[in-house]
């Protein structure tokens, strides 16, 4: 039987090819492994956890550079090749020093037919924590019925739920998007989400997502239908978290961005490892604002995310230091 591991979390991987500049201009581009879950795989693992990324590649090299990327990470594999199906893409424009956009060739990709009988095998070995994403729910109606099922067995287990709203206005409306998300976040015990995010989670709520008002009003509302802790991602502005007990708000790390894609991964998995090694709130917040610094001021999704020994070169450091 597979060991439980610390943290499973289930989701399509891709291979996101990066530009330096315009993609209509030509030019060379540089292969990455790219997607939300396996990002937060690797932030955990990095930071001293057992990890299990289980999902869906193609039968093909994009889907043998994933599993050669995400293994030489330390992280256990629970996955499904198909021979029908090609490994997602992902284009990934630098178009200007502050704007980078994302052009996705994914539908009907192998990492779309996750399903319930994927989830199924990947749940008996056990874990402390399942981590889930919207993204994942948004690829096809089966992988949602995947999610939602991943969800509900893993809260009857007595697993800790995490989902992070992670919305993508390029997968679905935000209707769509609410009216899959509610099966699911009813099963959570962490919630993740962007302050324009929570609106998509929060039940029976009118008030427009945004302004700090919104926000005490949704994490309550959360906090009311059964979830343990509220977690809001601000970017520059830092992060906040809302529990039963009270308030919690942690400042960005002041660093020099690089490249933003990835960050709030980034966080997500500093906020879960800190939570797996028994850390509070407070503490969780600093280590998820920590690991998104690393990520923001480095380049690549998840490439320049820290080890446990790293998190201090940025807990106190000047810009442009050297450690001799």
């Amino acid at each position: 039987m597979t060991a439980a591991v610390d943290l499973l979390t289930l989701g399509e991987s891709m291979v996101s090819l990066r530009s330096g500049g315009p993609l209509s201009a030509g030019g060379s581009l540089s292969m990455h492994v790219a997607g939300a879950e396996s990002n937060v795989a690797v932030g955990v693992a990095r930071l001293g956890h057992t990890v299990r990324w289980a999902g869906v590649v193609g039968e093909d090299p994009h889907g043998q550079f994933i599993l050669r990327q995400l293994r030489s990470e330390g992280i256990a594999l629970h996955h499904r090749e198909d021979a029908e199906r090609s490994t997602g893409v992902m284009f990934l424009e630098h178009r200007t020093a502050d704007v980078s956009r994302a052009y996705y060739y994914r539908s009907g990709s192998a990492g779309s037919t996750l399903n319930i009988s994927d989830v199924d095998a990947a749940l008996r070995g056990g874990a402390r924590v399942v981590h889930l994403t919207g993204i994942t729910a948004a690829l096809s109606p089966e992988a949602r019925r995947a999610v939602e099922y991943a969800a509900e067995r893993a809260a009857g287990e007595g697993i800790l739920v995490s989902l992070d709203v992670n919305y993508r206005a390029k997968l679905w409306s935000r209707d769509e998007a609410r009216a899959a998300l509610a099966p699911i976040v009813r099963h959570a015990s962490i919630v993740v989400a962007s302050d324009d995010e929570l609106d998509l989670v929060a039940p029976g709520t009118d008030v427009a997502a945004g302004s700090a008002e919104a926000e005490v009003l949704m994490a309550k509302r959360l906090l009311e239908h059964g979830v343990r802790e509220v977690v809001v991602k601000r970017g520059a502005a830092g992060a906040g978290a809302h529990t039963a007990d009270g308030r919690w708000e942690v400042p960005a790390v002041p660093v020099t961005s690089i490249d933003t894609v990835g960050a709030g991964d980034a966080f997500t998995a500093g906020y879960l490892s800190a939570l797996l090694d028994g850390d509070d709130v407070a503490g969780r917040l600093r280590r998820g604002a920590l690991a998104g610094a690393f990520a923001v001021s480095t380049a690549g999704d998840w490439e320049g995310l820290p080890r446990t020994a790293e998190l201090a070169l940025l807990a106190n450091h000047a810009a442009g230091s050297t450690q001799r």
